[in-house]
C-alpha cells in the first residue's frame, strides 16, 4: 500500500497533476525529480530513490481517497541555531542578501525525518518525511526555526534527521526537537556546524539521542550509520577543506619550514627513525626542499566540529593565544631590542609585577586592553600605558619560597610536574647508555655522599629498604643531546640526577644533584655532585645546580608529561573514535565530551608553540632538539597501560598494591597531594565508566562481537600509534573489564592528568626563577675555567642572573603560560555536564548523577586536606594549597578545575 510522505509548507513554483486518485507535485531543486503518485501501467509507485531511500515532500501528500482512516500525524519541529558573532547570518554583501531572501521565503533549512523501520513490503528503508523549517523567534540568544511534518501512520520511530542548509554560509545547529509524535519529545542534540549545500550538496546526517550498539541498529538506520562513518573517514586524498569533517592520520611532518630557511628544517616525527603518535591529516602540499615535509599554514585544518566554539574562539582562547603569539610577543621584541639582554638583578624581575613594561605609543589603548583582559593589566596613569603581569600565586604567598630547598622538594609532589619523582629501588645508579660513546656509566653519587647528607642516621641500604630515597632522573634522556644543544647559541644542557630523602614529617629534602657532560672527541666525560653546604661558595653552586635541574624539569614537563602524554597521545583516540564509532555508538557518546577542542589546540600548538622557532624552541633549554627529545621519550618511555594513574604510581614505586587500602593502593609517601587527590578523581571516573559499560555490555561476547568497537581499538594501536603497534603491553579488549580499563585511562589522561600539569603553569612558572625554562651558561666549575670562576667569586648573584632566561624569553613564556593556565567561560568541567544529555536512558542518567555527586564530595575532601596542618606538602606558612585536582572552577587563572577535555 502506498504511504503518504508529507510536507507542511507550500512549494513555491510547483506544478500539480492528478493521476489515479493521487496528487503529484514537481519539487524544484531536489534532485530535479518529478514526484509522481499513483499506479502507472499497473506497477505500484515507489517514489524517487536516492542513496537507497525514497522520499517525497509534505506538499506531495499522497492521499488514498478510499482510506481516510490512514491520515498523517502532525509533528511540530523546533530547530535552534546558535548565532555567529555578528548574528545568525553575519556575512556581508551578496550572500547575506540572498540568505535573507531565502529565510523570508521559508526555504532556508530543509529536513528529512528518517524512520528506524524498514518497509515490510520491500525490505528497503522507508521514504523520508520532508519539510522546510521557517525562521521564527530569537530566544535565549538562539535563533529558532519552526515547522510541521505530516508523518504517515505506521511510519515507525524517528531515528535520524537529514539536513540541507540552503543558506550560503554554514550554521551551527544546537538541537532539533520534535513533538506531537508519541508520548515524549524526540530530541536530536546536534552541537555541530552544518555546511551549506553550495559547498557540499550531501545532506548532513544527525541521529536522535539514543545509543545503539552495532548489532542493535534498527534496520532503517543501518545504511546511514555506515554512510556517516564513510564520510568521516574520507578517502585519504587531497587537501582538506575547512568545512569538511574528515578524520585521517598523518605524521608530524609540518613542524619545520625548510623552504623558508635551512635552519628551519626539522625531522618528521612518526616512523621508524623518530617514533611518534599520529596527528590529523591536512593533505597540504609538500615542501620543495624536503618532499617528506608538508608546507606550513597559518591556520591548520581540523575537522569542522573539532574547532573551538565561537564563544571560546572570540572571547578567549584562540583569539587570545594568537594575539599573544602574533601581536604581544612582536611588541615585546620591539621594546626589548637586545634579544640577549637578561635581567640585571631581582628588582628588575619584580618590576614585571610592580611597575610593568611601558608600551610604545602605537600600542596604547589598542588590542592589548581588549583582546588580552586576563593575560595582563593595561594600566593608564596620566600619559603612560604599561603591561603589568599579575603576580603568580606562589610569590603572592611567599616571595622567597622559590629560593628554599623545602619548596624545591615540595613541588616534586605538589607542583607542576608530580610525575617524575621515583622511589630509588637500585643503587648505585648506572647509566644504560653506551659507555664507549658517553663515558663511564657509574654515577658520581656515592654511598658516602648520601650517608653524609642524611647525617649518618641510616645506611643507604637501610634507606632503600625503608623507602626513604627518591630520585628525579633526567640523565639518560638528555645526555645524548648535550653536545648538540651546546652548539646552539644562548643555551646549555647536562644530564642530571637529583636525589631526595624522605624525612620523618613526610616531606622531602634534596640531598644531592649530579650534573654530567658526556665524553666528546676532544674532552673526557665531566660529572660532579653538588650538595648544600654551609660555606658561601658551596651554597651558591648548589643554587646554580638547582637552576639547571629546574630547567630540565621544565623542559621534560612541557615536552613529555604535558604535550606528549596528554595532547599528542590523545589525538589518535579522537581520530579513531570518529572514524570507527558511529555517533549513535554508546562509547562514542561517552567519550565525546572528553575530546572537545583537543584537535584545535593541538593544531594551534603545531602552528606556533612546538614548531621551528616557536615558543618551545626559543625559550626552553633543548632548543631546536626539543621535539626530537619528545620523540625519544615516546619511543623509550611511553606505554598505554602505564598511563592509568594506579599503574603509573606503581611503576614509579610511589605506591604498592594493597587490598586493605581504600583505593587498593598504599602510597609510599602518604602526603603526596597529586596522588592522593588524583586517586579520588580516578576512582570516581572508573566507577562511572563501570556503570556505563555494564549497562551496554552484559558479558565478554557483547564486547568481542561489537564490530565498531573492535575496529576502533585495532585502529588506535595500528594506525594512531603505529610505531608502537607491535608492543606486547597493549591491553586486550575481550571483556567489559578490559573496556573499563581502556576508557578510564583515556578519560583520566584527558581530564585529571592534563589538569594537574596544565592549570598550575602560571602559578608556579609565572615567576620564572622558580622554574627557569632555560639555563644559558655552564656551571662555573666545569673544567675549572678561570674566567668563569673569577666572575662567579666576585658576584655569584650575577652568575645566577646570567643563567636565567633573557628578558624576551621570560616575558614571552610568562605571557603564553598565563593564557594556557586559564579556563574559558564555556569550560565544561568533569561531572558538570547537564544530565539531560542522558535523558534517553534513565539508568545512565542516574549513574551520571551519582558521578556528579561524588565529584562534589571530592571538592570538600580536597578543601579539608588543604586545611590539615599535618599535611605539610599542601598546608603551611606561605604554602600554595594543592587545588589543581579540585573538579570545578570559575573562568580565568585559578589554579583549580578539572575540565572534561584537553581544551587549552
Amino acid at each position: 500500500m502506498l504511504r503518504p510522505q508529507v510536507h507542511s509548507t507550500p512549494n513555491v513554483g510547483s506544478s500539480h497533476s492528478q493521476l489515479f486518485g493521487y496528487r503529484a507535485v514537481l519539487v524544484p531543486g531536489y534532485g530535479k525529480a518529478n514526484v509522481l503518485a499513483g499506479r502507472v501501467l499497473g506497477r505500484p509507485w515507489r517514489g524517487r530513490k536516492k542513496a537507497g531511500r525514497i522520499s517525497c515532500s509534505a506538499e506531495d501528500v499522497l492521499t488514498e481517497t478510499t482510506k481516510p482512516d490512514h491520515g498523517p500525524v502532525k509533528v511540530k519541529c523546533v530547530l535552534t541555531v546558535k548565532p555567529t558573532v555578528g548574528g545568525v547570518l553575519s556575512n556581508f554583501g551578496i550572500s547575506r542578501g540572498l540568505d535573507e531572501i531565502t529565510d523570508l521565503l521559508g526555504r532556508s533549512i530543509f529536513l528529512d525525518l528518517v524512520s528506524t523501520d524498514l518497509d515490510p513490503e520491500t525490505g528497503l528503508e522507508k521514504s523520508t518525511v520532508q519539510a522546510f523549517v521557517h525562521k521564527s523567534s530569537l530566544e535565549d540568544g538562539k535563533q529558532r526555526y519552526e515547522g510541521e511534518f505530516l508523518v504517515p501512520k505506521g511510519f515507525g520511530e524517528i531515528g535520524a534527521v537529514l539536513v540541507t542548509n540552503e543558506h550560503h554560509q554554514e550554521m551551527f545547529f544546537d538541537e532539533i526537537v520534535l513533538s506531537g509524535y508519541g508520548d515524549s519529545k524526540v530530541v536530536v542534540s546536534c552541537n555541530s556546524w552544518v555546511h551549506t549545500k553550495f559547498e557540499n550538496p550531501e545532506k548532513r546526517i544527525f541521529f536522535v539521542d539514543k545509543a545503539y550498539l552495532p548489532s542493535q541498529t534498527p534496520g532503517g538506520l543501518h545504511t546511514l550509520r555506515e554512510k556517516e562513518l564513510d564520510i568521516q573517514r574520507g578517502d585519504g586524498r587531497g587537501e582538506r577543506k575547512t568545512f569538511e569533517r574528515i578524520y585521517d592520520y598523518d605524521t608530524y611532518n609540518d613542524l619545520g619550514d625548510p623552504d623558508n630557511s635551512d635552519d628551519l628544517a626539522r625531522p618528521v616525527l612518526g616512523g621508524q627513525r623518530h617514533p611518534y603518535p599520529r596527528r590529523c591529516r591536512t593533505g597540504r602540499p609538500r615542501t620543495k626542499k624536503d618532499p617528506q615535509s608538508e608546507k606550513r599554514a597559518s591556520d591548520n585544518y581540523v575537522p569542522r566540529d573539532e574547532s573551538f566554539s565561537e564563544v571560546k574562539a572570540v572571547t578567549f582562547s584562540v583569539k587570545t593565544v594568537r594575539s599573544v603569539l602574533h601581536a604581544l610577543i612582536p611588541t615585546l621584541e620591539n621594546i626589548i631590542t637586545d634579544p640577549k639582554l637578561g635581567f640585571p638583578h631581582f628588582t628588575a624581575i619584580d618590576n614585571l609585577f610592580d611597575d610593568g613594561i611601558e608600551l610604545p605609543p602605537a600600542e596604547k589603548k589598542g588590542f592589548l586592553q581588549t583582546a588580552l583582559p586576563s593575560l595582563v593589566k593595561a594600566i593608564s596613569e596620566g600619559k603612560d600605558d604599561v603591561l603589568l603581569f599579575d603576580p603568580p600565586a606562589m610569590i603572592e604567598k611567599d616571595k622567597f619560597s622559590w629560593f628554599r630547598d623545602e619548596e624545591f622538594a615540595r613541588q616534586t609532589l605538589a607542583g607542576l610536574n608530580p610525575f617524575s619523582i621515583e622511589l630509588v629501588k637500585e643503587f648505585p645508579f648506572v647509566s644504560k647508555l653506551d659507555p664507549q660513546i658517553y663515558g663511564p656509566p657509574e654515577s658520581a653519587i656515592t654511598k658516602e655522599i648520601i650517608e653524609r647528607e642524611i647525617k649518618g642516621i641510616m645506611t643507604v641500604e637501610e634507606a632503600i629498604e625503608k623507602k626513604k630515597l627518591f630520585i628525579i632522573d633526567y640523565h639518560d634522556l638528555f645526555l645524548p643531546y648535550v653536545h648538540k644543544v651546546r652548539q646552539l647559541e644562548g643555551t646549555t644542557l647536562y644530564g642530571s640526577r637529583t636525589v631526595f630523602f624522605l624525612t620523618e614529617d613526610g616531606t622531602l629534602s634534596p640531598i644531592a644533584i649530579e650534573l654530567t657532560r658526556p665524553a666528546s672527541p676532544t674532552a673526557p666525560q665531566w660529572k660532579e655532585v653538588f650538595t648544600y653546604t654551609s660555606d658561601a661558595t658551596g651554597a651558591w653552586l648548589w643554587r646554580l645546580a638547582k637552576a639547571h635541574v629546574c630547567a630540565h624539569d621544565a623542559g621534560y614537563h612541557q615536552l613529555v608529561i604535558h604535550w606528549l602524554r596528554t595532547h599528542a597521545c590523545t589525538e589518535p583516540y579522537i581520530i579513531a573514535t570518529n572514524r570507527q564509532l558511529s555517533a549513535m555508538h554508546p562509547i562514542n557518546r561517552l567519550l565525546r565530551p572528553h575530546f572537545r577542542y583537543t584537535m584545535e589546540i593541538n593544531a594551534l600548538a603545531r602552528e606556533a608553540l612546538i614548531n621551528a622557532e616557536g615558543t618551545i624552541e626559543t625559550c626552553f633549554s633543548p632548543g631546536k632538539y626539543s621535539m626530537e627529545i619528545s620523540s625519544v621519550a615516546y619511543d623509550k618511555l611511553w606505554r598505554f597501560d602505564e598511563q592509568a594513574l594506579p599503574a603509573d604510581l606503581i611503576k614509579r614505586g610511589m605506591a604498592v598494591e594493597d587490598p586493605t587500602a581504600f583505593f587498593g593502593l598504599r602510597l609510599t609517601i602518604e602526603d603526596y597531594p597529586f596522588a592522593a587527590d588524583g586517586l579520588l578523581i580516578w576512582t570516581a571516573i572508573k566507577q562511572w565508566v563501570q556503570d556505563y559499560v555494564g549497562h551496554y555490555y552484559a558479558g565478554p561476547s557483547v564486547v568481542t562481537s561489537d564490530t565498531e568497537l573492535q575496529k576502533w581499538w585495532e585502529e588506535i594501536r595500528n594506525k594512531g600509534h603505529a610505531d608502537k603497534r607491535k608492543e606486547p603491553w597493549w591491553p586486550a579488549l575481550n571483556t567489559p573489564e578490559d573496556l573499563v580499563g581502556i576508557l578510564t585511562t583515556m578519560i583520566w589522561v584527558a581530564s585529571g592528568h592534563h589538569a594537574a600539569v596544565n592549570f598550575g603553569q602560571y602559578h608556579y612558572a609565572g615567576y620564572f626563577p622558580n622554574r627557569p625554562t632555560i639555563v644559558r651558561s655552564r656551571m662555573p666549575v666545569e673544567d675549572g675555567n678561570e674566567r668563569d670562576l673569577k666572575r662567579f667569586w666576585e658576584k655569584p648573584e650575577r652568575t645566577l642572573m646570567e643563567n636565567f632566561p633573557t628578558q624576551i624569553q621570560a616575558t614571552r613564556v610568562m605571557a603564553v603560560l598565563d593564557v594556557l593556565s586559564a579556563h574559558s567561560i564555556d569550560e565544561e568541567y568533569i561531572g558538570d555536564l547537564p544530565s539531560a544529555i542522558w535523558d534517553d536512558d534513565l539508568t545512565i542518567k542516574a549513574a551520571y548523577e551519582r558521578f556528579r555527586g561524588t565529584l562534589t564530595e571530592i571538592e570538600g575532601i580536597i578543601d579539608e586536606r588543604n586545611q590539615d596542618r599535618n599535611l605539610k606538602n599542601r598546608c603551611g606558612a606561605g604554602v600554595v594549597p594543592y587545588e589543581l585536582l579540585k573538579p570545578f572552577s570559575k573562568p580565568g587563572v585559578t589554579g583549580m578545575g578539572v575540565p572534561n577535555s584537553i581544551s587549552i
